[in-house]
């Protein structure tokens, strides 16, 4: 019964966000196609009207938004390297040290430092189960007719951008008011079943229409920002109960309806960890620590506490990781490439047993949460080497970081389909082979040189291959986590609008395959793959041709060759 609800009420969640997530001329088209499911429930009429007719997608205002803010610290930044620059220039100039450290260099060989369970449990403790003592009221009950100064918990529905004006805050619907307050009840209680049965009860209410007090006057970020507090509440329930994989989705679904609120992040790290997923960790964490930043986080203890907890992920991946070895590091200008050549000759000699394949990530450099510091300019960098002990993995990265955009191209005949021993095959190839290594490039790096959909493009075309094997949960689970992906991305750099557009798209196209919508057209990761299919296989026709002219050229010239003696001895 739980699972039918949860099902239902995720999708309807969905619809009622997916024409605030994408543009309205793909909405408009997707929702005509087909009918909804009659297990979905429906949505009252004035919850379209009031978040269809008033409501720009919010896709594209949050990518306006994240400019405004990133061109904000931009500035400051440049102030601050300005005047760090004319202090400088004040101080006799000292000569400047190597390009990149030498590979005698201990930051190099230096093993990984241990960091005890216990101060991960302390960073949860005090970061993720923040609401765990003190359960306030989040939302803005009525603070002026009670007399009660609301705590900085409020925070969590207000406008990110700013510190919350809760005089401002928009009024909660009374009956949702009321579920709120019997869950924030039983959780205090420690009766964590009883209190995530009342969030779900709150979630039902927000998809039949019951969010704020005012639906016709409330706009589209304040409703995803109800239910994402909602859903990060779910998230918490779960961790207590110790079902991670039930929290999940759930926190999945925090991220997409509000991507700029550090905590969502960290709680899905939280659940990653649980999972002993720890690439994908210490990558929630690092989008944590930079979110915190970015909206003006000024608090160095929550900072440190933060970074404490990425490092630990990454440490726990690098120890787990078998088919991979790697090594960061650290320089101050242009890598050259003798260089390189000399920090591949370290990793060779220190990683004897990983050489199949050296990977050099040269375009997109890491950085490490022992020395990021996000308000300097740049944050210390480093390269990033991977060893790889399978060829195959290293030529992969190599062909997904020279396209433009991310595709998984084993499949040896493009233009026929899949078998289902080929999907399964390529299923396994992707989930134990590919993603691992992909989760952990991006462990330490927030864009780089792979294409900016990169990632989630990749979870998209794994769930397409879940859902051909009907494994209905696991594709459901790859979605959500793939629209988490692509609703921070606005935030973690500058996107062109071509990249927009693809945002877009696969947005859309994943919030239909939540909902179990078809139409005639076909997702956009699927195009995509058979176009990188195509593409391969005519590469690999001028390769064929390019080495059979090769041998037909030598074979002239031995007969030539061989001609010219005949004449010669005769």
């Amino acid at each position: 019964m739980d699972s039918e609800s949860s099902r239902s009420l995720e999708n309807t969640v969905n619809r009622v966000y997916s024409d605030q997530l994408v543009p309205k001329i793909n909405t408009s088209r997707k929702t005509s196609t087909s009918a909804n499911p009659p297990s979905i429930l429906e949505i009252p009429q004035e919850i379209k009207k009031s978040c269809g007719d008033k409501q720009v997608e919010i896709t594209v205002e949050r990518i306006k938004m994240a400019k405004s803010i990133k061109e904000k610290q931009n500035s400051d930044l440049e102030k601050l390297a300005f005047k760090r620059k004319a202090e400088g220039e004040e101080k006799p100039a000292g000569r400047k040290e190597a390009k990149i450290m030498e590979p005698d260099s201990p930051l190099i060989t230096l093993p990984l430092p241990h960091i005890p369970l216990k101060n991960i449990m302390d960073v949860e403790a005090k970061l993720v189960y923040v609401d765990e003592e003190d359960v306030s009221y989040e939302f803005a009950e009525s603070f002026t007719s009670t007399g009660i100064q609301p705590t900085c918990r409020a925070a969590e529905i207000g406008d990110p951008l700013h510190v919350p004006n809760f005089n401002l805050l928009p009024q909660i619907d009374k009956w949702l008011q009321v579920a709120l307050k019997d869950a924030s009840l039983c959780y205090r209680q420690k009766k964590y079943a009883v209190a995530a049965g009342q969030f779900r009860t709150a979630l039902e209410l927000c998809s039949k229409g019951a969010v704020l007090g005012k639906p016709f006057e409330a706009s589209a970020e304040d409703i995803a920002s109800v239910a994402s507090f909602i859903e990060t509440k779910l998230v918490i329930c779960y961790l207590r109960m110790r079902k991670p994989d039930l929290a999940l989705n759930h926190a999945h679904r925090s991220i997409v309806l509000n991507p700029a609120y550090f905590r969502n992040h960290l709680r899905q790290a939280t659940v990653f960890r649980c999972l002993e997923r720890y690439s994908e960790a210490a990558r929630s964490a690092m989008i944590a620590d930079y979110t915190f930043w970015l909206f003006g986080g000024s608090e160095q203890c929550v900072s440190k506490l933060i970074k404490l907890y990425w490092q630990a992920m990454i440490e726990e991946a690098i120890t787990r990781v078998d088919s991979f070895s790697v090594m960061y590091t650290p320089f101050t200008t242009k890598i050259t490439a003798d260089k390189v050549e000399k920090v591949k000759e370290v990793f060779t000699k220190t990683h004897p047993a990983y050489v199949e394949y050296i990977y050099t990530d040269l375009q997109g450099f890491h950085v490490l949460p022992q020395t990021v510091d996000w308000s300097s300019f740049p944050p210390q960098q480093y390269l990033l080497i991977l060893g790889f002990k399978n060829k195959e993995d290293g030529k992969f990265l190599e062909k997904v970081s020279s396209r433009k955009l991310p595709t998984f191209t084993e499949h040896k005949t493009p233009f026929s389909p899949l078998t289902r021993e080929d999907t399964v095959r390529q299923m396994e190839t992707m989930g134990k082979r590919i993603l691992p290594i992909l989760d952990f490039i991006r462990s330490t790096q927030l864009n780089g040189s792979f294409p900016v959909c990169s990632g989630a493009m990749e979870k998209l075309q794994y769930a397409s291959l879940l859902s051909q094997l009907q494994r209905v949960k696991e594709q459901s689970q790859v979605i959500n986590q793939a629209m988490a992906e692509l609703a921070t991305i606005p935030y973690l750099g500058d996107i062109s609008q071509e990249e927009v557009e693809l945002l877009q798209s696969l947005m859309a196209d994943a919030t239909d395959s939540l909902e179990g919508r078809r139409d005639a057209r076909e997702r956009v990761w699927n195009t995509i793959q058979k176009v990188g299919r195509v593409e391969d296989f005519l590469y690999q026709l001028e390769d064929n041709f390019l080495k059979t002219k090769k041998l037909r050229n030598a074979r002239r010239q031995k007969t030539k060759l061989k001609r010219l003696q005949t004449v010669q001895q005769s």
